[in-house]
């Protein structure tokens, strides 16, 4: 257990006395030196890595490269050895991604390329309790569903290619994700919840994507790179249409019911990303209808500067009340 404390303070209070902020002061010595080393280390592993991968660009380099480094971190992770817990955290995460770009690459970044990457991210990230990998674990599971990101010159790109599907999946591992999460021990119940908040945030991306196009879903379109009955074939290329204000209405719905419940269940997280997210919401339609005038954009930051003072009051209530009921 890591533990913060401001010696001088301690010290000028008398809470300890010059001798235990001595050896106080010496051991933190000798645990920011050992830090200062390790991370020395994991960006010479890190700078070694680039060096091989520019030397010898291949997919091949990369996965080498990534099950030697993953193996390496992963033994020291296990190893108990804390001193090294740095480099091996640094190994594990670069090995990691070394290997998933090599399969990437190898598959032709196919689905079951995805879901393959998804599943050693959660596999890895759990042995080496990472949150950092069961986050892109969920991200990795999203891309096989047509997820991404772009970048141009000053310019970003989101694209969510199945918002309907987005929206079901990623709301129901969120669930499996919480529920697991109080019954798990302190280490694996917080990388449940880094799951079912990456979750939460494309969720939420799915319906803004919708809300803003719309969606064809296609039930039978896992058939449509397979021979399909002579039938079949009009229903494959038709799909069902889903209108953009179904995802209007139905983002509203969900933002206001998760805002409850996560006021009710003391989820301050929540709470605050649901704020987000609905102001989000509001500022799309609210553009998307009124247009960008003086007078829209005066409104839209009204109503912005109201929701961030109905926010600080909530926090600052649910404090006093904490503090009231801890008294």
């Amino acid at each position: 257990m890591k533990v913060t404390l401001d010696l001088d303070r301690l010290l000028a209070d008398g809470s300890i006395d010059k001798t235990e902020y001595d050896k106080l002061l010496r051991l933190s010595s000798q645990g920011t030196a050992s830090l200062a080393f390790s991370i020395i280390i994991g960006f010479g592993v890190v700078a070694v890595s680039l060096g091989l991968i520019a030397l010898v660009p291949d997919a091949i380099t990369g996965l080498v490269l990534g099950v030697a480094l993953l193996g390496g971190g992963l033994a020291l992770q296990l190893g108990q050895s804390g001193r090294w817990d740095v480099v091996a955290h640094i190994c594990v995460l670069v090995g990691a991604l070394s290997l998933a770009g090599g399969i990437v690459v190898l598959a032709q970044a196919s689905i079951p390329a995805f879901l393959a990457i998804a599943a050693g991210f959660a596999i890895v990230g759990v042995l080496a309790r990472s949150g950092l990998l069961v986050v892109l674990a969920v991200l990795a599971l999203s891309s096989s569903i047509g997820a991404r990101t772009g970048y141009e010159h000053a310019t970003y790109f989101l694209g969510i290619e199945e918002p309907t599907a987005t929206v079901i999946l990623f709301a129901l591992l969120a669930l499996a994700a919480l529920l697991a999460s109080l019954r798990l021990p302190a280490d694996y119940s917080r990388l449940a919840i880094l799951a079912a908040r990456t979750s939460v945030f494309l969720v939420n991306f799915g319906f803004w994507i919708g809300s803003l196009w719309g969606d064809t879903v296609n039930p039978f379109g896992l058939l449509s790179s397979l021979p399909v009955a002579e039938g079949v074939e009009g229903e494959v290329a038709a799909g069902i249409d889903i209108d953009r204000q179904v995802f209007v209405i139905g983002w509203a719905v969900a933002l206001v019911a998760t805002g409850i419940w996560a006021a009710m269940a003391n989820r301050r997280w929540v709470v605050t990303v649901v704020a987000v997210f609905a102001m989000i919401h509001l500022y799309t339609q609210w553009f998307e209808w009124l247009g960008p005038h003086p007078l829209s954009i005066l409104l839209a930051g009204l109503v912005t500067l109201a929701v961030a003072i109905a926010l600080w009051n909530f926090n600052r209530g649910l404090w006093s009340w904490r503090g009231a009921a801890g008294a």
